[in-house]
C-alpha cells in the first residue's frame, strides 16, 4: 500500500503521532477560519440588498468612484485592524504565552464584531468601520500566535502538514462563509436585515470555541524553554510526544532547543526589547529571512488570488455571471475548491514534494488562469453588461474563464497561500520568532490592505483586464524568485533550518538544503544504537556551561 509518509516518518516515534497532538493542531489550526469568514463574509455581504440600501454601497447620489471608495473602505478595514494586531502579536506571544495571547485575541475579536452587528439598526456606518477594525486587531493576531504554536510544537517530520491546518482553516472559514451568504440569500427575506447578520454572527460562534478548546491544550514547550520553566517544557513535550521525558527522542529535542537559545542569548545585542530587533536587522542571516518575509508577501498579496476571494462576486459577474444567486452559488463553490486544494496541499505535497515544489506548481497554475482571464476581458468586452451580446464561441470562452477562477483558486491554496504561513513559522529561530513572525504578517496584512482598497479602483483606472495582465506579471515575477531565493526546509528541525541561513546568500535559495544536509535533529546527536556521540555530549556541556553563566549572573 503506497505510503507518502513512510520515508518522512522514518525517524519519528508513533507515540508521538497522538491525541494531545492533534488536539493543539485542530484548536490552533481552526484558527485560520477567523480571517477566512471575514474574507468569505464582507465581499458576499456586500452583495446582499438589505447591506447595500442600510449603508448606501449603491447610492445614486454618488459616483462610481465614491461608491468603489465605500464598499473598499467598509471591506479593507479589517486588514487595516490586522496591521496593528499582527504588529503588537509578537509581544503578547512572548510575554503571555502562546494560549493566554490566543484567548486575549478572541475576546477583542468578539468585541469588534458586536459593534459591527450593532450597526444594524441605526445604520451607522462609523460603527462598521469601528467594529471591523477592532475585530481585525484580533484577527490579525492569529496569523502570527497559531503558526508560532503550530511550528514549535509538532514534529519536524510532518510540521508542514501541522502549520498547514491553519492555511487549510482559512479556507474551511471562507467555504463556510460562502455558503453561509449562498443561503440566506435564498431562505431570508431581502428586505430582513437578519439577511447578512446571520452569517456574521458566524465569527462569534468560531471565537467562542477557540477560547473554550485553549484552556484544553498544551502551552508550547519551546515558550517555556526561552522564559526559564525547564521543568514545564519538559512535562509538556513529553505529553505532547506521548513518551517519558527521559526518551532520547525527548531528550534530543529539548537539548536542540536549549541549545539553540543559548546560542542566541550569547550572541545577543543587547538585553531590552531593542535587542532582537538589532539582531534582526543587522546580522546578514537574518537580513536574508527578512527578504524572504518581505517577498513572500509582495508577491503573494499582489498576485491577485486574494483580491478573486475578497471580491468574488465581482469576479464571476466580470465573466459573464449575473444572477444574484448564481454569483453567489458559484462563489460558494470556488470556496469549496480552495478549501479541498489547501487540505490536499497540507496533507500530502509541503512535506511528500516540498514547500519549493508544492509552491511552484501553484503558482504556475495560477500564472495560466490569470493570463487566460486577462485574455479574455481585453478580447471580448461585452462580457458582463446586463444584456451581453456573445456568440457561441464567445459564450463557451466565458464559461472557460469562469472554470481559470477555479484553477486560479486551486493554484493559490496549494501554493502562496500555505507557504506564506509555513515559511514564516520556519525560518526564523527561537528568540526572534514571534519577532519576525510578526513582522512579516504585519506586512502580509498592509499589502492585503492596500490590494482590498486598489482593486475596486484599479478595474476603474486600469481596466479589469488591464488589471488582471498587472496580477499576471506579479505572479511570473514570484516564480523566478521562489527558484533562486527560497530555500527548501522540509524534513528539517527548526534549529537545524539555522545552517540554511549560514551559507553564502547566493547559495541558500538554489542549494541551502543539500549543503547542510546531517545537520541538527535526532538523526545527527544519536548514533544508530541509540547512544549518545561526541557531538550531543558536547551540547550537553555547552548547555550546562551557559546555564551556570546565566544562574551565576542572576545572583
Amino acid at each position: 500500500m503506497w505510503n507518502p509518509w513512510r520515508e518522512n516518518l522514518k525517524d519519528t516515534p508513533r507515540e508521538s503521532l497522538n491525541w494531545r497532538l492533534w488536539f493543539g493542531v485542530f484548536v490552533f489550526g481552526i484558527m485560520g477560519a477567523a480571517r477566512g469568514i471575514d474574507e468569505g463574509l464582507i465581499g458576499t455581504t456586500a452583495t446582499l440588498d438589505p447591506f447595500i440600501k442600510k449603508f448606501g454601497l449603491k447610492d445614486s447620489s454618488k459616483n462610481k468612484h465614491e461608491q468603489a471608495e465605500l464598499l473598499s473602505n467598509i471591506t479593507s478595514m479589517v486588514q487595516l485592524g490586522s496591521i496593528l494586531g499582527a504588529l503588537i502579536a509578537f509581544y503578547l506571544t512572548d510575554k503571555l504565552g502562546r494560549l493566554w495571547a490566543t484567548r486575549q485575541l478572541c475576546v477583542i475579536w468578539v468585541i469588534g464584531i458586536a459593534i459591527f452587528l450593532a450597526a444594524a439598526p441605526s445604520g451607522s456606518i462609523g460603527m462598521v468601520y469601528a467594529g471591523r477594525f477592532i475585530a481585525g486587531i484580533g484577527i490579525g493576531q492569529t496569523t502570527v500566535v497559531a503558526p508560532t504554536y503550530l511550528a514549535e510544537t509538532s514534529p519536524r517530520a510532518i510540521r508542514g502538514l501541522c502549520v498547514g491546518a491553519f492555511s487549510g482553516a482559512v479556507y474551511l472559514g471562507i467555504m463556510l462563509a460562502y455558503f453561509a451568504s449562498w443561503g440566506s440569500s435564498i431562505h431570508i427575506s431581502d428586505k430582513s436585515q437578519a439577511q447578512w447578520l446571520v452569517p456574521n454572527s458566524m465569527h462569534l460562534m468560531f471565537a467562542g470555541i477557540i477560547f473554550v478548546l485553549s484552556f484544553f491544550a498544551k502551552e508550547s514547550p519551546r515558550w517555556f524553554i526561552k522564559v526559564g520553566r525547564h521543568e514545564d517544557a519538559a512535562k509538556n513535550l513529553s505529553q505532547l510526544r506521548n513518551l517519558p521525558i527521559e526518551h532520547a527522542y525527548v531528550q534530543s529535542e529539548i537539548i536542540d532547543i536549549n541549545d539553540q537559545l543559548n546560542r542566541e542569548r550569547e550572541a545577543t545585542m543587547g538585553t531590552s526589547w531593542l535587542g532582537p530587533v538589532r539582531e534582526l536587522f543587522t546580522i546578514r542571516s537574518n537580513l536574508y529571512r527578512i527578504m524572504l518575509s518581505v517577498m513572500s508577501q509582495v508577491l503573494a498579496q499582489w498576485s491577485g488570488a486574494n483580491s478573486i476571494t475578497i471580491y468574488a462576486p465581482e469576479y464571476f459577474a466580470m465573466m459573464g455571471t449575473t444572477s444574484q444567486n448564481e454569483k453567489l452559488f458559484a462563489t460558494a463553490i470556488f470556496g469549496l475548491v480552495k478549501f479541498v486544494s489547501s487540505m490536499l496541499c497540507a496533507l500530502f505535497l509541503v512535506d511528500y514534494i516540498g514547500r519549493k515544489r508544492a509552491l511552484s506548481t501553484g503558482i504556475i497554475l495560477q500564472l495560466f488562469s490569470m493570463l487566460y482571464m486577462a485574455l479574455f476581458l481585453v478580447i471580448d468586452t461585452s462580457v458582463g453588461a446586463a444584456v451581453p451580446h456573445q456568440s457561441p464561441s464567445q459564450k463557451r470562452a466565458a464559461q472557460g474563464a469562469i472554470v481559470m477562477i477555479y484553477f486560479s483558486g486551486f493554484g493559490w491554496a496549494l501554493g502562496w497561500n500555505s507557504i506564506q504561513y509555513l515559511l514564516n513559522s520556519e525560518i526564523y529561530p527561537l528568540r526572534l520568532r514571534a519577532l519576525g513572525g510578526s513582522i512579516a504578517m504585519t506586512l502580509h496584512f498592509a499589502n492585503q490592505y492596500g490590494n482590498s482598497k486598489a482593486v475596486p479602483l484599479m478595474f476603474i483606472g486600469m481596466t479589469t483586464g488591464g488589471t488582471m495582465f498587472f496580477f499576471s506579471a506579479v505572479t511570473a515575477v514570484g516564480l523566478a524568485w521562489v527558484w533562486f531565493f527560497l530555500p527548501e526546509t522540509t524534513g528539517k528541525s527548526l534549529e537545524a533550518i539555522d545552517a540554511i541561513f549560514e551559507l553564502p546568500w547566493h547559495l541558500i535559495g538554489r542549494k541551502g538544503k543539500q549543503m547542510t544536509e546531517g545537520v541538527g535533529g535526532l538523526a545527527e546527536v544519536l548514533d544508530q544504537e541509540g547512544e549518545k556521540t561526541v557531538e550531543l555530549e558536547m551540547r550537553e556541556k555547552r548547555v550546562e556551561r551557559v546555564e551556570d553563566e546565566g544562574e551565576e549572573t542572576r545572583v
